[in-house]
Order: structure tokens, then C-alpha cells, then sequence
């Protein structure tokens, strides 16, 4: 009999945390125990059929599980489907793109060239405090920015080295401590792997007294008569059995439900559709009303305007001219009503701000972006402690840059190894939260795992009692041969499967 000694709860649970030499010599002695248990020296010269047939508990009929003529043959794997589509999708996307760059290109031809696209300056941000340096050495070689980087390198380095040794010792300080939990997880498993063993003998001794007690009344040799046993209730169906009634119904009512939800979220769909189309009216709504309100403020500066604020009020009607989305009629109607200026001055303005309503895009800060050269620019924006250790050895006889590299550089050591000794502690905490978790886990399921092993007790013995009551019932069988019956059994009972190891 090929026995898996891995296959019940405890022993999962006892192999777990285990060494590999330890779980190997666990197995090698849980296989012996189960050799030992099930082989029986029997002379088998002496054996006849039926008693073969009285040893074994072998009933004249007894079906195969109905999952064993089950077809589950399949026409395609449906596995490949997904990667089918991967492989499709990655090759429609390609062709999509390719479609839309030759579109891209049809759409420039003809475009008028205020709607154009700005060229955009190439920015290339220095923010590592290393890549600075360098640049430093090769745009500026001199003495004072090779002091500098070189200090900077230096200090580079004796930050990696210090930050190695102290991420070492903290891995090291968590690996110990978890080595601790786990011997303390150990130590408190021990009560609970032998309540659960004790429970599973108690359920042995407990099947072992009932049944022998509930055998006896049908082989007693005081000349009494067999017991009848007609009308005895089956002790349970067997695990392999189903009801395809059942069965059939179950897969309307999954139809209906995936009917119901299909239909659910066509709803939903249009109904948020429908809320998102009303809120946007409502936005266009307000919109709108935004915009007169910037007219009247438009009306109201063309009013009060004079060569006193000329300057000023040019830049907000521009502005205001530009967010009211103002038509051009509208632009020259309000122009021509101001108080100053000649006709040339006004027409220039008008034509000035028509432009740049008509102008897709604009130009980008030069201070920020550069002047718009296709070329590359570099900027530098370090956020790093070792720039203010830079700026305090290029110019070393400022005291503030030595205070700022030292009083940043000190925040920046304090801040990583707070960091540091937070994620240890939080380690260590987790682990020993897990650790009480996996414990008060396992002491949960002792009970959840002594159902099962009853339960597989039952599923293993019941037919063989239920065979035992037929025989008792057919009364063909003398007291001697359900006598072999019973005590087989109960052979069954204590050393059958699901096994207890010691």
C-alpha cells in the first residue's frame, strides 16, 4: 500500500518549521509506523475466497464512483487562449500605431502654421549629486571644483559603506531575533500537536467501544438469536455518490444569474452615462455663465480705462479677452470703445489678441524650458546632502555653508537611522504578531481537524458496519463468521486510514 505520510493537517503542520534532516528522519519513522501497522503475518496456504471475502469486509456489489467514466476529454486548452491574445493584441496595437503616425503625417501637410507644435528645448536635469560633479569636472576644470567633486566622491562612499554595514546589522539582528520566535512558536506548538493527537486516539478508543459493544449483541454464544437488524437506517451515502437531479438544476439557475447580471450592468452603464451627459450640461451651464461674467468685467475696464492704466489694462484684456472664449466682433467692438489710442494703436491691440486666441499653442518660459533650440540644455536641481557639502568646499570660508552641510547632513544620518531601527522593530514585532497568529491558528483548527479525522474515520468504516448489518440482516452468516467480520473491523478502526503517528 503506497502511504503519503504528509497527507493529514498535523503532520503539515509538523513539517513546517523543520530542519531537512529532521523532516527526513520524521518521515522515514512515520512510513515505518505505517508499514508496521498494516503488513500481518498471515498464512495464506490456509486462505480460502470467502474467507478472503470475511477478512476484508467484501460486499457482493459495489458500484465505481460515477467521476470515474467521466469524460474530461478537451478539444482546445484554454490556456493558450490568453497567450493567443497577448501575441495578437501586441501585433494589433503595432499596426494601429502605424496607422496613426501615417495619419499624423497626412494631417501636417496643409496645416496652418500658427497650429503647429513648438520646437522643444531638450532638458537634461542634473539631479544626482554625483552626475553634477562630473559635469563640474569636465565644463569647469579647475582646482577648486576637483577639491570639491573629489570630496563629495569620498563622502559618497564612506555613505554607501556606513549605510551597508548598518542594513547588515539590522538583517542580522531580525534574523536572530526570528529565530527566537520561532523556537518559542515551537516550544507552545508542542500542547497543541498533542491535544490534537490525544483527541484522535480518544476518537479511535471511542469508535473502537461503541462499535465492539453495538457487535457483540449479534455474536454472543449464549444461545440467543441473532438480533434482527431490519429496518436499520444506512449510517451515511457514500462520498462518491451525487444527485444529478441536483446537478441538472444547478446550471439554469447559474444562467439566470449571470442573465440578471449582465442585464444589471447594461443598467448601470446607461444610467451613468446618462448622469455624466447631465452633469456636463450643468458644467456647460456654468461655464457659460463664467464667460458673461468676464465680459461684463471686460465692459467695465473699457469704461474706467485711461492712459494712466493703459499698460495695465492691455494685460488684463488680454487675459480676460482669452478665458471669455470672446468672438472677434466682440474684441473690436470693445477696442474701439476705449478712450485712448489712436485708430493704428487699437487695430495693432485687436489684431495682437485675435492671433493669439487663433494660436494652438505657446511658447514655454525660456528661464524654465529654454528658448525653444532644438538642442540640448542642461539644469541642475539637486536634491541631495551632498551638494551642500559641494557648496561648502568651493567656498570654504563661508561658516553658513558649513553649518547647512553640517546640520542637513546630521538630519539626513538621524532621519536614515531612525528609518532603519523602525523597519527592525516593525519586523520583529510583525513576526511575533505572526507567530501569536499561527498559534491561536492551530490551536482553532485542532477541533476543525479532529471533524476531519472523524469524518474520514466514518467515510473509511460506515460502509464496512453497513456490510456488517446486511449479513446480520440476510442471516446466512453463522456467529463465528460475523465474529472474523467484527473483529476485522475493529482491526480496520484502530489501524485503518486516516492514520495517528506516534
Amino acid at each position: 500500500m503506497n502511504v503519503n505520510p504528509l497527507n493529514d493537517a498535523e503532520s503539515i503542520r509538523q513539517q513546517r518549521n523543520l530542519t531537512n534532516s529532521q523532516r527526513k528522519n520524521n518521515i522515514n519513522t512515520k512510513e515505518g509506523v505505517v508499514v508496521n501497522n498494516l503488513i500481518k503475518d498471515k498464512d495464506y496456504t490456509q486462505c480460502t475466497l470467502s474467507d478472503s471475502k470475511d477478512t476484508y469486509i467484501i460486499s457482493d456489489k459495489v458500484p465505481m464512483p460515477n467521476s470515474l467514466y467521466k469524460d474530461n476529454n478537451k478539444t482546445l486548452d484554454k490556456k493558450l487562449i490568453p497567450l493567443s491574445g497577448i501575441a495578437l493584441g501586441v501585433m494589433s496595437t503595432i499596426t494601429l500605431l502605424s496607422l496613426f503616425l501615417n495619419r499624423s503625417a497626412k494631417t501636417a501637410i496643409g496645416l496652418a502654421k500658427e497650429k503647429w507644435l513648438p520646437a522643444v528645448t531638450r532638458n537634461v536635469q542634473l539631479s544626482n549629486e554625483n552626475f553634477q560633479v562630473f559635469y563640474q569636472f569636465v565644463s569647469n576644470p579647475n582646482r577648486k571644483t576637483f577639491l570639491a567633486g573629489t570630496g563629495v566622491l569620498a563622502l559618497s562612499s564612506m555613505a554607501f559603506m556606513g549605510k551597508t554595514f548598518f542594513d547588515g546589522y539590522k538583517d542580522i539582528w531580525v534574523k536572530r531575533k526570528e529565530a527566537d520566535i520561532q523556537k518559542n512558536l515551537q516550544e507552545n506548538l508542542i500542547s497543541v500537536e498533542t491535544q490534537s493527537f490525544a483527541g484522535k486516539m480518544q476518537i479511535i478508543r471511542s469508535m473502537l467501544s461503541k462499535y465492539s459493544t453495538d457487535f457483540e449483541k449479534y455474536i454472543k454464544n449464549d444461545g440467543e438469536q441473532i438480533l434482527p437488524n431490519f429496518g436499520k437506517k444506512k449510517f451515511m451515502s457514500l462520498p462518491f455518490t451525487s444527485d444529478k437531479n441536483t446537478q441538472k438544476q444547478s446550471s439554469p439557475k447559474s444562467n439566470i444569474g449571470n442573465l440578471i447580471l449582465g442585464l444589471g450592468t447594461a443598467i448601470g452603464i446607461v444610467a451613468l452615462g446618462f448622469l455624466s451627459l447631465r452633469s456636463l450640461s450643468k458644467s456647460k451651464i456654468l461655464l457659460q455663465k463664467n464667460c458673461d461674467e468676464l465680459k461684463d468685467g471686460i465692459k467695465e475696464i473699457i469704461k474706467t480705462s485711461t492712459d494712466k492704466t493703459k499698460d495695465i489694462d492691455k494685460n488684463n484684456l488680454e487675459h480676460l479677452f482669452m478665458a471669455s472664449e470672446a468672438t472677434e466682433d466682440f474684441i473690436k467692438e470693445q477696442i474701439k470703445a476705449l478712450k485712448w489710442g489712436t485708430d493704428e494703436e487699437k487695430e495693432e491691440l485687436i489684431n495682437k489678441i485675435i492671433n493669439k486666441i487663433k494660436t494652438s499653442t505657446t511658447k514655454v518660459n525660456p528661464n524654465i524650458g529654454g528658448d525653444g533650440t532644438p538642442k540640448p540644455a542642461f539644469n541642475s536641481f539637486v536634491d541631495d546632502y551632498r551638494a551642500f557639502f559641494y557648496n561648502w568646499l568651493l567656498d570654504t570660508s563661508n561658516p553658513q555653508f558649513k553649518l547647512l552641510f553640517l546640520g542637513i547632513t546630521g538630519i539626513t544620518a538621524v532621519s536614515y537611522g531612525g528609518k532603519l531601527a523602525g523597519d527592525a522593530i516593525k519586523e520583529v514585532q510583525v513576526k511575533k504578531i505572526n507567530a501569536e497568529t499561527e498559534l491561536d491558528l492551530q490551536k482553532r483548527l485542532v477541533s476543525t481537524e479532529l471533524r476531519n479525522f472523524k469524518s474520514k474515520k466514518d467515510a473509511a468504516i460506515l460502509p464496512l458496519v453497513e456490510e456488517f448489518y446486511k449479513q446480520v440482516d440476510s442471516g446466512k452468516r453463522s456467529k463465528e463468521e460475523l465474529k472474523t467480520m467484527a473483529e476485522n473491523i475493529l482491526f480496520e478502526i484502530k489501524n485503518g486510514p486516516p492514520f495517528v503517528y506516534s
